[in-house]
């Protein structure tokens, strides 16, 4: 893992400026209400809501906002309509790219994906087509700043809670697991006052790909920019060692 710290490109996102925040907190607001659709409005009951919740708290996103997503999405359960679609493809150089989406209109979404891969010379594939270069995996990322466990302590925990893996980096903790045990680990940390900057499902890429081409650098980040702008985006994976 070392190398591709996930907790760099965290801070980054964070620093960014209200706009990005906004598309953060519209993407977790789409989360909560499907969530919510799903499983009831009780996060006592409901393992995928507390996921979001801590999410969302992790993108430090104000409670009452929370509070008034899952209240909205509990009022008006019958007019969420999101659909969750999946996209692969492949940037400059073969980079593969899998991109996430959650939306209410399939042809918009289709049509915006699309156009992203195309202005940055990728182009979108087949179902398939780059997913077997990643393993799903949860992944929760530990700010040593913030966390005054040990590290060997906080390893043992995290091992003893169920994560398959623990990594230290140059200023975080990674910690991994089976997507199954993803909650439960989550809420042994939380429990136990474990400060996460992030705590999500995600696609890790199995091995990473180096761009030269000053070209194909600019390319790639005008894919991931363009992406990055759509709402009705809510992950995008890549194995660019950027």
């Amino acid at each position: 893992m070392s190398g591709h710290s996930k907790f760099a490109n965290i801070k980054h996102k964070k620093e960014k400026n209200d706009a990005v925040k906004g598309k953060i907190f519209t993407v977790i607001g789409r989360e909560i209400a499907v969530a919510v659709k799903e499983g009831g409005a009780d996060p006592a009951n409901n393992s995928k809501l507390r996921d979001v919740i801590a999410k969302a708290k992790a993108n430090n996103m104000p409670n009452d906002t929370i509070d008034r997503g899952i209240k909205k999405a509990a009022g008006d359960a019958n007019s969420v309509n999101y659909e969750t679609i999946t996209y692969e493809g492949y940037g400059p150089n073969g980079i593969a790219i899998i991109v996430d989406t959650l939306t209410d209109n399939k042809n918009r979404t289709a049509s915006n994906v699309r156009n992203a891969f195309t202005k940055g010379n990728g182009n979108v594939g087949t179902p398939g087509c780059v997913s077997f270069m990643f393993d799903k995996k949860g992944q929760i990322i530990v700010d040593k700043e913030e966390c005054e466990m040990e590290a060997d302590d906080l390893m043992m925990f995290a091992l003893d809670a169920g994560a398959e893996d623990f990594a230290e980096e140059e200023d975080s903790f990674e910690i991994t697991t089976d997507p199954g045990d993803f909650s439960s680990v989550r809420e042994a940390l939380e429990k136990e006052g474990i400060p996460m900057a992030d705590a999500q499902v995600t696609m890790i890429p199995q091995t990473w790909v180096s761009l030269k081409d000053e070209q194909d650098i600019k390319m790639m980040n005008r894919i991931l920019d363009l992406l990055d702008e759509d709402d009705d985006v809510q992950e995008v994976y890549h194995n660019w060692d950027e």
